[in-house]
């Protein structure tokens, strides 16, 4: 059901500005921003989790706050109704981006030109059609939100200086892994172990979905998972197919936030071209709607049920701390269990990432982000997955669910991942969109 196509066509990137076909407008076009400047500062999964959330958050709060029709994320809706929420919008993305990646941020390189040059387009955009008072307003409104979130989230328990890791030896527990194919060993707190303990955005707390646990080593299901992976995700497997591995290696270059974001972007100007309407979208399930402010609480609600998925995935990887493949496969002789037999020299498609396998991160994001989006378009939707960062490759999808199989599929294909990571991730991304969806964004009027 899935096509992998490869050759000379043209990329259709998903990456795209104000200026193509599609209906786009300031949520979308800066939530493109956001990621150009993530990827642009190298930013790893787990900051781009949370890096989504913040400008999301604040661009959220900042419309929702002059039309006044959902509970907020976190800033009560006092904004001025006369206010330009397109400019509060874009004013609420730019403050974020540039604490996180402007003149003075917390990440390299400094993008204060590109931010600045963004922004004066925007507002150029709004200015030729609403008056100069309510674009003012709208600005000063937006950057007060965005102030409140960021201040709000300075003490939520992120530190760039990530606490050192260094696991356990006894049996299926994790210890920091070799990092071939490539030389050296990974790096002991390079996980990040502080988003386990993070303050959630929307979830009670962090162990809230927390999943039951990894198999026993002797139980027939662990043996099943090593099995697969030794088989499945070895660097010479003979039975991974060449599209799994192009799989694999295409949910590895983009991060979770980065791939789904997307999806979003691209499903939402199609919604708004097949209604040729600039993003009123009326008609849709949610009854007559405006579109800035739809489109800015799908991000939202998106955004955050990932950031909160990976808070609870970290939960639990650093609770159970299970073992990697590579760690089980190569060291697994004393696990007794009959039908998992050791290989010293396992190695995966690529290199393990440095934190426990139990439950998936990549699944768990994934799967909030799923709920999400399958609960706005429907699961059944169809739609296709690219990425800039792997040019020639298109992932084709009948539904919402096909891509999650996939996406599981991946992480043991790579050698990274056990079956039951995946699936019990997943399981724990979906409790938290269904949290978030239930909970958060209500209706007022």
């Amino acid at each position: 059901m899935n096509r992998c196509l490869l050759g000379t066509v043209g990329l259709v990137v998903l990456i795209v500005g104000s200026g193509t076909g599609a209906r786009a407008n300031e949520v979308t076009d800066w939530n493109e921003m956001l990621f150009r400047a993530s990827v642009a500062a190298n930013a790893s999964p787990l900051n781009m989790s949370r890096h989504s959330a913040l400008v999301q958050a604040a661009v959220f709060d900042a419309i929702n706050g002059i039309e006044k029709r959902y509970t907020p994320i976190h800033v009560d809706p006092t904004g001025p109704g006369n206010a330009s929420r397109r400019a509060a919008a874009v004013q609420a993305a730019y403050a974020i981006l540039v604490k996180l990646y402007g003149l003075g941020g917390v990440f390299a390189p400094n993008q204060q030109p590109t931010l600045d040059a963004r922004r004066t387009a925007s507002l150029a955009d709004i200015e030729a059609d609403e008056s100069a008072a309510a674009v003012a307003s709208g600005i000063a409104w937006g950057q007060t939100v965005a102030d409140a979130i960021w201040a709000w989230r300075l003490t939520d328990g992120f530190s760039l200086a990530a606490p050192t890791w260094t696991g356990s030896t006894l049996l299926g527990q994790w210890r920091p892994t070799p990092n071939v194919p490539y030389p050296g060993t990974s790096t002991n707190g390079a996980g990040y172990p502080q988003f386990s303990s993070m303050v959630p955005w929307a979830i009670v707390s962090p162990s809230q979905f927390r999943p039951a646990g990894p198999p026993a080593l002797t139980s027939p299901q662990y043996a099943r998972d090593f099995n697969e992976t030794k088989s499945k995700g070895s660097l010479t497997s003979a039975t991974r197919t060449p599209d799994e591995t192009v799989a694999a290696w295409f949910w590895q270059i983009g991060t979770a936030s980065y791939l789904w974001n997307h999806v979003a972007v691209s499903l939402v100007h199609k919604r708004h071209d097949d209604r040729h309407d600039d993003g009123d979208d009326r008609g849709s399930r949610h009854g007559a709607r405006d579109g800035l402010l739809e489109d800015a609480r799908l991000f939202a609600a998106l955004d955050v049920a990932m950031a909160d998925a990976a808070i609870g995935c970290w939960d639990a990887k650093y609770a159970y701390n299970f073992w990697r493949p590579i760690t089980a496969i190569r060291e697994t002789a004393d696990d007794h269990n009959d039908a998992t037999v050791p290989d010293p020299s396992f190695t995966p498609l690529f290199s393990t990432p440095a934190h426990p396998d139990y439950p998936s991160g990549h699944s768990c994001v994934s799967g909030a982000a799923v709920g999400i989006l399958a609960s706005e378009f429907g699961p059944h939707t169809h739609f296709q997955m690219q990425t800039d960062l792997l040019v020639g490759v298109t992932r084709s999808f009948h539904g919402f669910a096909d891509a999650l199989e996939e996406m599981k599929d991946a992480r043991i294909n790579a050698g990274i991942h056990f079956r039951t990571a995946t699936e019990d991730g997943t399981t724990l991304g979906a409790a938290v969109a269904e949290y978030v969806l239930d909970h958060k964004f209500q209706r007022v009027h």
